[in-house]
């Protein structure tokens, strides 16, 4: 029987047509400033917190620009109550760039942040702020608010950063959370990741960092150790090409705030 050379064509024609309507509805991949401010003390600290509660993120939501996190160290960290971790998605880098120029032209936004905005420099409101832009992995293109129930006081999010030995490490390491789905392995166990992201600009460069979210610090720990046990990951990680590809995980244990959107 002979092939009909039409009907070969069309069903070619059909499934392009289709391949494109799905890369075309595939989520833009999302850029991040992970803004870390220190303080000296915890009056500065309250301080930078009332902005970002009554001021920035009011003014961010103002322009459309959602899902914006606020945390803490836990308790038991060397570092709490002197670091606050602010974690802003934006829709493109032309939107990161034009942030601070929108904030001044926002009449609300200057009135209600005036004790930090307008701050002498015999008492700011922080002592330093650290920014690590990211851009999205393909793997989960826009960050993700949680399923959490658990209160506030007891959540555990778990920020990591993968240090690699070099530049073509590193990216070694990226494809294989994208291309590997170690992305997908994390989503398929529950871990309620907020982002992963590509390190575009930060102090620890080459590397990649993500976080994951759960109900408390024991479930926490078990998400980790069925993790370490899945054949999917023990089959993924011993694979020849994705060998020492990391050169320092770093784990940092934070708890949302009460005004955090994530």
């Amino acid at each position: 029987m002979k092939s009909n050379p039409m009907k070969k064509s069309t069903v070619l024609c059909l499934l392009l047509v289709a391949w494109i309507a799905l890369a075309g509805n595939a989520a833009p991949r999302e850029f991040y400033e992970l803004r870390i401010y220190r303080f000296k003390t915890a009056e500065q600290q309250t301080r930078t917190e009332n902005y970002l509660e009554k001021a920035f993120i009011p003014a961010m939501h103002r322009m459309g620009i959602k899902k914006i996190g606020i945390f803490k160290p836990v308790e038991t960290d060397t570092t709490f109550g002197k670091k606050l971790y602010v974690l802003i998605p934006f829709r493109s880098m032309d939107e990161f760039v034009a942030l601070d120029e929108k904030l001044t032209k926002d009449k609300v936004y200057a009135a209600d942040g005036t004790d930090y905005i307008d701050a002498k420099f015999d008492n700011p409101p922080y002592d330093r702020i650290e920014k690590i832009v990211l851009k999205a992995f393909s793997g989960m293109p826009q960050v993700a608010v949680p399923d959490l129930k658990s209160p506030v006081s007891e959540r555990i999010y778990e920020l990591r950063s993968y240090e690699g030995h070099t530049e073509k490490i590193y990216q070694n390491k990226v494809k294989m959370f994208n291309a590997g789905d170690e992305v997908g392995l994390f989503k398929r166990l529950g871990f309620n990741a907020v982002f992963y992201g590509e390190v575009l600009s930060g102090a620890r460069m080459p590397n990649l960092m993500y976080m994951t979210s759960f109900e408390n610090q024991a479930e926490r720990d078990a998400h980790w150790k069925a993790f370490s046990a899945d054949p999917q990951w023990k089959t993924l990680s011993a694979m020849p090409e994705y060998q020492k590809n990391v050169s320092k995980n770093v784990q940092t244990f934070l708890r949302p705030t009460q005004y955090s959107d994530l």
